[in-house]
C-alpha cells in the first residue's frame, strides 16, 4: 500500500458525506489495515485525521457513536489472514481512540456554541440586553436579520419507545443545526424545540443569499423530515415583532393546509390580511352566511371551487350526479345572490370561503 494511495483514500473520506461517507470510511479503514502487511508500518496522524474528520461531522449530524464504531469495524471485514493478532488490535485501538476523542471534542464545542447562541438569540428576541452583548468579545450583532420561524415535524424514528424517541428527537435537532451551520458557513443563531423553532440569519453574511428554497431542501435532506419555514426581514431593533409575525405566518400556513416549504408574507398576503378582524372581513363572511342553514349547499360550493369549477369532478367528490351539482349551484345563487356563472361571482365566492375558513380556524397546536 503506497503513501499516495492512502492519501487519496483519506481525501475521499474528507470529501464524502451522508451514505457515501460510510462507504468511504470503510474503504479507508481497509486501506489502513492492509498497510499493516508491512511490519514496520503504522498509521500516520494524517491518515487518522480523515477518520477524526468523519467522526466530528457525524457528531454534528447526530449519528450515535456506536453506529460510527460499527461502521469503522466494517472496514476490517474480509481482511487477509496475514493481518491478525497484535497489529490488528493496535490499529483498532488507534482508530477507536481517534473516533471517540473527535466525537467528544465536537460535542463539547457544540455545547459551548449552543450556550452562547442561546444567550444571543434570547437577547435579540426579547429586545433586552443587546447592548451588553455587543460589548462581549467574539459576539457580533448585525444591523438586520432574516427572522425564520420553523415547523419541525416528527421523524419516523420518534414513534418508537419513549427513550428511543427522545434520542431520535435530539439527533434530528442536531442534524437541523448542522445543516444551518453548513448552509450559512457561520454558527447559526437558533432556538429549536421538538416541533418548532426560531432562526436568526444575519443579512450581511459574505457570499450568502440567506434562507432559500434550496437551503430548505438541503435542511430537509439532512433532517430526514419536510420542514416548513416562514421568513420576515427585520432590522435588529424590530426582531421581537418580526419573530411574532413569522410565527403567525407559520400558524397560518398550517391552518389553511399549505404544504411544507418556504413562505414569505408576499406569498400569504391575502390570507394574512383576512385573518385580521375588520368590517371588510365581516362583509365577506356575510356573503355566504345564509348557507349556514343549508350545509349541503355550503359543502357543494366548497367542492365546486376545490374541483376547479368542474361539476363532474365535484359530483364525484360528493357522490352525487352532476345534475344535482347544477341544481345546488342555482339554489346557492338564489340564497346568496352569488352568480357563479361570472368571473366576479366566482372570485367573491372564493374570497368569502377563505375569509370564513380563517375566521373560524382553530388556533394551531
Amino acid at each position: 500500500m503506497t503513501s499516495s494511495t492512502l492519501d487519496k483514500s483519506a481525501d475521499t473520506v474528507r470529501s464524502a458525506n451522508g451514505r457515501d461517507m460510510s462507504a468511504a470510511i470503510t474503504r479507508h479503514c481497509l486501506s489502513l489495515a492492509m498497510e499493516l502487511l508491512d511490519p514496520d508500518a503504522a498509521p500516520s496522524g494524517s491518515e487518522l485525521a480523515a477518520v477524526r474528520s468523519a467522526a466530528a461531522l457525524w457528531a454534528r449530524q447526530g449519528v450515535p457513536i456506536e453506529r460510527i464504531i460499527q461502521t469503522v469495524h466494517e472496514g476490517f471485514r474480509g481482511l487477509p489472514h496475514a493481518v491478525t493478532g497484535g497489529r490488528l488490535l493496535q490499529l483498532l485501538e488507534s482508530i477507536n481512540t481517534a473516533v471517540a476523542s473527535a466525537y467528544l471534542d465536537e460535542q463539547k464545542l457544540a455545547g459551548e456554541h449552543r450556550a452562547s447562541a442561546h444567550a444571543v438569540v434570547s437577547a435579540l428576541l426579547s429586545g433586552h440586553g443587546v447592548t451588553a452583548l455587543t460589548r462581549q468579545p467574539g459576539i457580533r450583532i448585525a444591523e438586520s436579520y432574516q427572522v425564520v420561524a420553523l415547523r419541525i415535524p416528527s421523524h419516523p424514528e420518534e414513534f418508537g419507545p419513549r427513550a428511543e424517541a427522545q434520542r431520535a428527537e435530539r439527533r434530528k435537532l442536531r442534524r437541523v443545526r448542522a445543516a444551518l451551520a453548513e448552509a450559512f458557513e457561520s454558527p447559526s443563531l437558533a432556538l429549536l424545540g421538538a416541533e418548532s423553532g426560531t432562526v436568526l440569519i444575519p443579512d450581511d453574511l459574505p457570499d450568502s443569499a440567506g434562507m432559500s428554497d434550496t437551503v430548505l431542501a438541503d435542511m430537509n435532506a439532512a433532517a430526514g423530515v419536510d420542514l416548513t419555514a416562514t421568513l420576515v426581514a427585520s432590522g435588529t431593533d424590530r426582531i421581537p415583532a418580526a419573530a411574532e409575525e413569522a410565527h403567525e405566518l407559520l400558524d397560518l400556513v398550517r391552518s389553511i393546509g399549505r404544504p411544507p416549504g418556504l413562505y414569505r408574507l408576499a406569498d400569504l398576503a391575502i390570507e394574512y390580511q383576512l385573518t385580521r378582524p375588520s368590517p371588510a372581513r365581516d362583509q365577506l363572511t356575510a356573503v355566504i352566511a345564509p348557507l349556514g342553514d343549508f350545509p349541503e349547499l355550503l359543502d357543494t360550493l366548497r367542492a365546486y371551487i376545490a374541483c376547479g369549477l368542474n361539476r363532474k369532478a365535484a359530483g364525484r367528490r360528493m357522490h352525487v350526479h352532476p345534475n344535482t351539482i347544477d341544481y345546488r349551484l342555482r339554489r346557492i345563487a338564489t340564497v346568496t345572490g352569488l352568480d357563479l356563472t361570472t368571473a366576479e361571482g366566482i372570485l367573491r365566492a372564493r374570497i368569502a370561503l377563505l375569509a370564513d375558513d380563517l375566521a373560524h380556524a382553530r388556533p394551531a397546536a
